[in-house]
């Protein structure tokens, strides 16, 4: 029989999420940091994310935060620019969404950006009845 060596079980390796509730100060980007708002999420500790000056990159998910911090598409992040790729970036930090809209207040964030909500393509506006239900009057009915 093999003998315990490690230290405890998958129950440990869990851990605890204490840090969950406690409040913390908020950390306003630097040079060479940006501000971005996650697209999507592509695996492998990797996403998709639209930077606040209008550049897609694609982020890198720090071990530190690596299974600790979940990040969804919609989020709003901290990410470090590199010097030799434009194209991507490393996440460092991920505002709570009680953050992200004090980052809006300041005016670190522009008025449009959407906080809180899932990125799910191009907003569509429905001011009446669109094609969401076609009416069929009795004589139509009657026709089939």
């Amino acid at each position: 029989m093999p003998k315990n060596k490690g230290k405890g079980g998958k129950n440990r390796k869990r851990g605890k999420n204490e840090a969950d509730d406690e409040k913390r100060e908020l950390v306003f980007k630097e040079d060479g940091q940006e501000y971005a708002q996650v697209t999507r999420m592509l695996g492998n500790g990797r996403c998709e994310a639209t930077c606040i000056d209008g550049v897609k990159r694609l982020c890198h998910i720090r071990g530190k935060m690596h299974k600790k911090v979940w990040i969804a598409a919609g989020d709003i992040i901290l990410v470090g620019l590199r010097d030799y790729q434009d194209d991507k970036a490393d996440v460092i930090l991920k505002y709570m969404p009680d953050e992200a809209r004090l980052l809006k207040a300041y005016g670190e964030l522009p008025e449009t950006t959407r906080l809180n909500e899932g990125i799910g393509g191009v907003d569509e506006e429905d001011d009446g009845p669109g094609d969401d239900y076609i009416e069929f009057e009795d004589e139509d009915i009657d026709k089939l």
